[in-house]
């Protein structure tokens, strides 16, 4: 499958990694290109400068966020959710139509500092407002629970046993996104239900942060037990 990434952070940079792996044909969309690839600062969470995460991924290409989206067949939003939008805007609501959007961000307001608030929350979510925007787009939020390291390898966390959640109104998104996450080794995916549901999956994030900060590491998740 085509698939575009958007976002250059660790996130984006590990989902990218992870899905080339297994052989999908992967291109990173970032707004500038060369001065992405120019970059030999660390990232903001410590992780190598992303032009040396580029040298050891030589077959995944770098292109603008709309020449990136247009030539995909899913797109995964891992942008920071405060530009979320402004991303996806430039992304381009035709090279969005009638793909699947697979929303991994979190509307994070740090402008009170840390530990930071949602941003909607309660009766609205960055998913859903992704989807009011890009109405023909196939928005499913997932990954949005967990750190990048155990996104792309769940079993570095009790051997895999725990939950990963999905959020969409279309049901066939949903499956194809089901699809690569038991591909990246995701054993409980769990339906939430429609778009609406994403409310509750960002309103997690508040609680991970807090359990972060009382293990220390962010390599944990949640298992729903049934």
């Amino acid at each position: 499958m085509k698939i575009a990434v958007l976002g250059t952070g660790s996130v984006g940079a590990a989902l990218a990694g992870a899905l080339s792996a297994l052989g999908h044909d992967v291109v990173v969309g970032t707004r500038d290109p060369e001065a992405t690839l120019a970059r030999t600062e660390p990232g903001a969470t410590g992780g190598p400068a992303f032009s040396q995460w580029h040298a050891s991924h030589p077959d995944i290409a770098v292109a603008t966020f709309a020449d990136a989206a247009a030539a995909s067949e899913l797109v995964v939003n891992a942008t920071n959710g405060m530009a979320s939008l402004k991303v996806l805007a430039e992304a381009g609501t035709a090279n969005l139509s009638g793909k699947i959007l697979m929303d991994v961000a979190n509307p994070l307001d740090l402008s009170r500092g840390f530990p930071p608030s949602l941003n909607p929350v309660n009766t609205d979510s960055l998913a859903e407002e992704i989807q009011r925007a890009f109405p023909e787009a196939k928005v499913v939020k997932t990954l949005n629970t967990m750190t990048n390291s155990v996104m792309v390898d769940p079993g570095r966390v009790a051997g895999g046993d725990h939950t990963v959640f999905v959020s969409g109104n279309d049901a066939g998104a949903k499956a194809a996104v089901t699809e690569i996450l038991t591909a990246l080794g995701h054993k409980d995916v769990l339906d939430l239900g429609d778009i609406t549901t994403a409310r509750g999956a960002e309103m997690v994030l508040p609680l991970w942060l807090r359990v972060w900060g009382a293990l220390g590491t962010g390599e944990f998740n949640f298992k729903i037990a049934r």
